[in-house]
């Protein structure tokens, strides 16, 4: 059911007051219990509530997203708030302007409460890589909240925001998603502009969000969905409506990829269920096809090294000089190495010196320029497999979400924990994950600009399941 939806009409027919509202829920974000919060946007909040029941009051018309509640993960600019990206180095920072995505949102009526706990820039998928303590998970909190959109899962999870605005560059709102059961988009590459969002990857950044239904999601992609001439990589795309989410005749074959499932990497209990739900999605009359894919150690290979190239290159503007906590030292060399040895995560300092490598001479060519290839084919073999099926089909996570601290002590562990999602990231594609399915749920995908179809068979998987 649309908590939207049910908002909207309690505000509506006055059963509730925006400003009561929004308290109860700056209420449950003060306790913290969880680690989400890095920031309450309170002031700002409790301001345009007021204004949400000022309107009410006067009989005035109130659209589908005003005075709903959400977050946003601290990654995204909000004039006038701090945006720390959860590091040492920008823990006093302020935006001096607004993320396209959020500003179509506010434009809308919908009401900031909370700049959410994250990764570190982005680096990890756990959130525990961040200044602010780790994000707990929602079902259990001594395991992780997954990451790097940890915060905004687990908040939505907890239902102290209505809906919240992750970030995904290769999984990182899919997977925490999945570790809190609840739903979580990667649009397609484009659909949402980037400008304002904090860049991690460039060519695989994308905004989303994550809520407790599947309208939720369709509601909040079609207010952020939009060309923008700040981001040229956008592009216009159409509404989906309501009632193009319930047609799914026109899916009539799925697929999902054999080595994914055959991996040794992957938990009995998860490969099961995954197999049992396409048992089920079979006997329903859909097709299921068998796809042959590239080894998930390539692919987590592959993005990684073209995920720290680019940010090795967006990270290199921050030094302390125009922004940021500079540490001074005794010139001006010393100065930058002090204010980044200093206040960079370990993790964030890892990707930086990764890229660094596959970027120097002598290792581009051998490295870095073998990556491109290699994701120019992982897109070309995704072309190939969606002109034999309508939606390809894999487990989230090969594993259930680790114990906090376990994924601090090995790296690679948590980079592997990425294996099922970074190959779409690669390829750009719209993927959902739904909480059906699996331990932490079912991601569908389809192909580019095609992010009706994801919503179209979570649906059918709602009724099935």
């Amino acid at each position: 059911m649309s908590k939207i939806r049910e908002i909207h009409n309690k505000l509506k027919n006055k059963e509730v007051t925006c400003l009561e509202l929004v308290q109860e829920k700056l209420d449950l974000l003060k306790l913290n219990t969880h680690n989400t919060v890095n920031s309450l946007l309170d002031t700002l909040a409790i301001d345009l509530a007021k204004k949400v029941d000022a309107k009410i009051a006067d009989g005035k018309e109130i659209g589908l997203l005003e005075g709903i509640p959400f977050g946003i993960k601290d990654v995204y600019m909000v004039q006038g708030t701090y945006t720390t990206a959860s590091s040492d180095l920008l823990k006093n920072y302020k935006s001096s302007y607004t993320a396209t995505a959020i500003q179509k949102l506010l434009d809308a009526g919908a009401i900031p409460l909370v700049k959410e706990n994250c990764d570190s820039f982005g680096h990890g998928s756990s959130s525990e890589n961040t200044i602010f303590g780790a994000v707990k998970n929602a079902v259990n909190p001594t395991l992780v909240g997954g990451g790097s959109s940890g915060g905004s899962a687990v908040n939505v999870a907890k239902e102290y925001t209505i809906f919240s605005i992750g970030g995904d560059t290769g999984g990182s709102i899919r997977q925490p998603a999945g570790y809190n059961n609840v739903y979580g988009l990667k649009p397609t590459y484009g659909r949402i502009s980037r400008f304002g969002l904090m860049a991690y990857a460039s060519s695989t950044d994308c905004v989303g969000p994550i809520a407790k239904s599947l309208e939720d999601i369709r509601i909040v992609l079609n207010a952020m969905s939009a060309k923008d001439v700040k981001d040229q990589t956008t592009y216009q795309s159409e509404s989906i409506s309501k009632d193009v989410v319930l047609l799914t005749d026109e899916i009539k074959t799925v697929g999902y990829f054999k080595n994914f499932i055959e991996s040794e990497a992957i938990s009995s209990e998860i490969k099961q269920s995954f197999l049992r739900t396409i048992d089920t999605i079979k006997s329903k009359g859909i097709a299921v096809k068998e796809l042959d894919f590239f080894e998930s150690d390539t692919l987590v290979s592959t993005y990684y090294t073209l995920a720290m190239a680019e940010t090795a290159s967006n990270l290199s503007r921050l030094d302390g000089t125009n922004y940021g906590n500079r540490i001074e030292g005794k010139n001006l060399k010393d100065t930058y190495s002090i204010t980044r040895s200093e206040n960079f995560s370990e993790e964030t300092k890892r990707r930086i010196v990764g890229g660094n490598q596959v970027l120097s001479q002598g290792f581009s060519d051998e490295i870095y320029l073998k990556g491109l290839n290699l994701r120019d084919q992982i897109a070309a073999n995704f072309e190939k497999d969606f002109k034999k099926v309508d939606l390809i089909l894999s487990p989230v996570t090969p594993n259930n979400p680790p114990k906090i601290g376990d994924s601090l002590k090995d790296p690679l562990a948590m980079y592997l924990s990425d294996a099922y999602t970074v190959g779409f990231s690669l390829g750009q594609l719209p993927t959902l994950t739904t909480p059906k399915g699996t331990a932490t749920g079912i991601q569908i995908t389809a192909a580019k600009k095609n992010d009706e179809l994801v919503l179209q068979f979570a649906n059918f998987l709602n009724d099935i399941l």
